[in-house]
């Protein structure tokens, strides 16, 4: 349906129902206000006619024992009006009209107003003559008591047929109207459609501003005003559209021509792009835009991998980036993913980002490295020791003193090599899980921290170190205590090596926030800000001609993190130069949960 016919039809209906109930106001006023006319019009003859027979008379009408009404009325109301006069039980007295058959009036609304003390009217169909009368009653009152009720009524005749004289000419002016009205209507739409339709056009077509036709008829300088700004602006849509258009062109260019698989989810995990990578890593088919085309697929039915749905569901329920490692295997074939999630908002919708890099290469050259370093180090364990045990055997012997130094220098490297493999073995342990099935217990704290302690008392003694242990007495966690006890003693031993002489470390243990918190607190050199992201990281030395005359092998801090990782945990450490360094180690508290 057109504008045109739509304005048409609306118009021309609320013109019509406007009308009707104008008429009908009309009329229900009409009515109204003929009955009050004809009511005021019958309450003044009454009141004129009660005093001309006058009120004492006729109260004596209704107190004379004979009630002999036809003589004592010195006037007759005559065949317009009907004179009752009506007792204050009811009864009537005397009827003008009528003799014979008079019922009780107490029911009548003016009579019970006047047996009341009031003025009262009505309007009805009168019983005793069967036909349409008002009715006007006043109250007879004789010393301030109402004695009995001086009715007065007349037939009206029915409004409609007042009316009627003049109901032909009244339609034919209402029907004149009511065309005039139409013809208005439908010119009043056309004008309102041309300008529409216009703008209609301006926005289907893009037509230039007084270019066609059309722009020479004449429309309402608001539609003129308007269809300016329409123009203006469906040129600054195009514009933008254009924009929008190259924008996302570059866009699928840059995701197609990524390394990684990206795939972005609405708050359902409905799939809303993936690139080409995603499409070939999850078999999607393949398409040159991002825009996914197979209705908005599930991500766990896109990639069959209920990890992945449970990262993006976590991103998305706690609004932070999240990093996965996964692992997609088909077949025997294994493949390692760096997974990075992503969450992101607007226009009332929500979802995540799924980044997927392949770290497969990695991950092999990573085991072929710990493969290489844990067969090194057994193959090197057996004869470093028997060179250690060789060389300390020379040294009992009696050897001349250049040859004893000789021997000296080979026995502590020896040592020196036995401790890099030892650690080493170690840490390939940590990494492979070997210590997976390790016994991990509920276990009191003090005692592991004073063992470690115990292990180093010669380097304490040698250096005039000063312990102080703070550990709570009842302090418990559920972990694994050896493993423990070679972090602290790793982390203890660096603070001896790089604290001077006659300073103080201080060790501690406590529980906060759902963790248990291990420090090493030392007075010694510090670290540089520039190194600490780096010290956890195996053979990273700060000072290296300081870090080998003190004997280390470049693990011990290596060693410390892989023991964190291992109980689910966290090493951090804050330094400042010539101030010392702390070290805490952090552990979940439900590690065995």
């Amino acid at each position: 349906m057109t504008i045109y016919k739509k304005s048409l039809i609306t118009l021309s209906a609320a013109a019509l129902v406007f009308f009707t109930i104008v008429i009908i106001s009309m009329l229900v006023f009409m009515n109204f206000l003929y009955y009050e006319i004809n009511i005021t019009n019958l309450r003044n003859t009454a009141k004129t006619l009660m005093a001309a027979i006058g009120e004492e008379r006729i109260a004596d009408l209704f107190t004379k024992d004979d009630h002999s009404v036809d003589t004592a009325l010195p006037l007759n109301p005559g065949d317009t009006y009907r004179l009752t006069l009506i007792t204050p039980s009811g009864n009537v007295l005397w009827d003008s009209h009528v003799t014979d058959d008079l019922v009780n009036h107490i029911d009548r609304e003016e009579v019970i107003a006047a047996a009341h003390g009031k003025e009262g009217s009505s309007q009805r169909d009168s019983v005793s003559t069967g036909m349409r009368r008002i009715y006007y009653a006043l109250p007879v009152f004789q010393n301030n008591d109402v004695v009995g009720v001086f009715r007065l009524s007349y037939i009206i005749r029915d409004f409609g047929a007042r009316i009627s004289p003049v109901v032909i000419p009244f339609v034919i002016f209402i029907c004149l109207f009511i065309v005039t009205a139409f013809l208005v209507i439908i010119i009043y739409s056309r004008s309102l459609s041309v300008s529409l339709g216009r703008l209609v056009s301006i926005a289907q077509t893009n037509t230039k501003i007084f270019s066609d036709p059309q722009a020479f008829e004449q429309v309402a300088p608001e539609f003129r005003s308007l269809e300016k700004a329409m123009r203006a602006m469906s040129a600054e849509l195009n514009m933008r559209f254009e924009q929008a258009k190259s924008e996302g062109s570059r866009l699928e260019a840059i995701l197609n021509g990524m390394w990684e698989a990206v795939l972005a989810v609405d708050s359902d995990l409905k799939l809303q792009l993936v690139n080409q990578k995603a499409r070939e890593l999850f078999n999607l088919g393949s398409s040159p835009s991002v825009l996914l085309d197979v209705n908005k697929m599930n991500l766990l039915t896109a990639t069959r991998s209920t990890e992945l749905v449970d990262a993006a569901r976590k991103a998305i329920n706690t609004v932070s980036p999240l990093e996965i490692e996964l692992v997609f295997r088909t077949g025997l074939t294994e493949r390692f993913f760096q997974v990075h999630a992503s969450p992101f908002s607007g226009n009332n919708n929500s979802g995540v980002v799924l980044v997927l890099l392949e770290i497969t290469k990695l991950k092999k050259l990573e085991r072929i490295r710990k493969d290489f370093v844990a067969n090194v180090s057994h193959e090197l364990r057996t004869p470093i020791q028997l060179i250690k045990g060789f060389s300390e055997t020379l040294l009992d012997a009696n050897l001349d003193k250049q040859n004893h130094h000789f021997i000296e220098i080979i026995s502590k490297n020896a040592g020196a090599m036995e401790n890099l493999t030892n650690d080493l073995l170690i840490l390939a342990d940590l990494e492979d899980n070997c210590f997976k099935n390790k016994h991990i217990e509920d276990l009191f704290i003090a005692p592991l921290l004073t063992e470690a302690v115990s292990t180093l008392e010669l380097q304490v003694q040698n250096k005039k170190i000063k312990i102080e242990m703070n550990c709570p007495d009842g302090l418990k966690a559920v972990l694994s205590g050896s493993l423990l006890i070679q972090a602290m003693i790793n982390l203890i031993d660096n603070g001896i090596k790089y604290s001077p002489s006659d300073s103080t470390i201080r060790i501690s243990a406590f529980e906060m926030n759902d963790e248990i918190v291990f420090e090493v607190k030392d007075e010694g050199q510090g670290i540089a800000s520039e190194h600490l992201e780096r010290i956890f990281e195996r053979f990273y030395r700060v000072d290296k001609s300081r870090s080998r005359d003190a004997g280390g092998t470049g693990l011990g801090l290596a060693i410390v993190h892989h023991i964190a990782l291992f109980h689910r945990g966290k090493v951090e450490v804050e330094s400042e130069l010539k101030k010392g360094s702390v070290f805490r180690i952090r552990i979940p508290l439900n590690l065995g949960a």
